[in-house]
């Protein structure tokens, strides 16, 4: 059996349908999760991955964990306790959710402290690790789905800034495939799209996707900082800004990693565009 944390996100979602197809025994967990949340087969369990007593009787007989990071409330995890409940319950293979800013973004306490506080927990746990790194999400947009619902409209800023964003899609493939597989024990993937894509270049592949034209606004640093801060703490909007609008040369840059694994190339964020077109109409 494989439980699947995070299983109502982004990649939690698609990992676990992806499984359920192949065969596998699938626990779906999250805080909040329905079985109207998972495919047939799959069973849907509530559990909290801040508080690891209550994943313990999920992780009773598992065979891997699929250990979401999680993501803004990455800082309130214990991961050595959640480790130690998969490893009591029989789990011997465990794939990590975590991110491309622990490795570029190590002095950034949102991005790389947390994430590599985590991770170093991962790599001491006893169990056959593998960690994914995956930089932005093409889901990221879906922020822009009002805006672009009500006036055909992006607002962005760094707008001639290109980024490899991936389908969260991919992630959750090759998720997948190292929890299925032998051979990626020990081994760290950064996951990446194909090519970079700039915010103006994303707004066109919604414009494209929807058949009519979407209009982009550069928002100035200092807008797109005060809009953030409604939904980001602080520490996390500051270096979010630093990765949007100066990126390094490794998040600037395409990683193999996707095709390494999937024996393919990254979707391209136009694709990821036309399969979510519904969510901007």
């Amino acid at each position: 059996m494989i439980v699947v944390t995070g299983a109502t996100g982004n990649v939690g979602r698609t990992l676990a349908r992806l499984l359920a197809a192949a065969g596998e025994k699938v626990t779906a967990t999250s805080r909040g999760i329905t079985a109207a949340d998972v495919p047939a087969g799959v069973r849907a369990r509530r559990a909290d991955l801040t508080d690891a007593e209550s994943l313990r009787p999920l992780l009773d007989g598992a065979d891997a964990l699929f250990f979401q990071n999680g993501g803004t409330s990455a800082h309130l995890l214990d991961p050595g306790s959640v480790l130690d409940a998969a490893r009591a319950g029989g789990v011997r293979r465990v794939v990590l959710l975590s991110s491309q800013g622990v490795a570029t973004r190590p002095d950034s306490a949102s991005h790389g402290q947390v994430g590599r506080s985590i991770e170093d927990a991962v790599r001491r746990s006893g169990l056959e690790w593998t960690i994914l790194r995956p930089g932005g999400f093409a889901s990221n947009t879906l922020a822009w789905a009002g805006p672009v619902r009500a006036s055909r409209t992006v607002a962005a800023p760094f707008g001639d800034v290109g980024l490899p964003v991936i389908d969260p899609d991919d992630i959750a493939a090759v998720a997948a495939a190292t929890l299925r597989e032998d051979g990626h024990a020990g081994r760290t993937y950064e996951l990446t799209g194909p090519v970079p894509v700039t915010p103006r270049e994303q707004a066109a592949a919604i414009g494209e996707a929807l058949g009519e034209p979407v209009r982009f606004v550069e928002q100035t640093r200092a807008e797109a900082r005060e809009q953030m801060l409604g939904f980001m703490p602080e520490p996390v909007v500051e270096t979010t800004l630093r990765i949007l609008g100066e990126p390094t040369e490794q998040e600037r840059t395409p990683g193999p990693d996707v095709e390494r694994v999937l024996g393919r190339p990254a979707a391209p964020f136009a694709a990821w565009t036309r399969r979510n077109a519904a969510a901007f109409r």
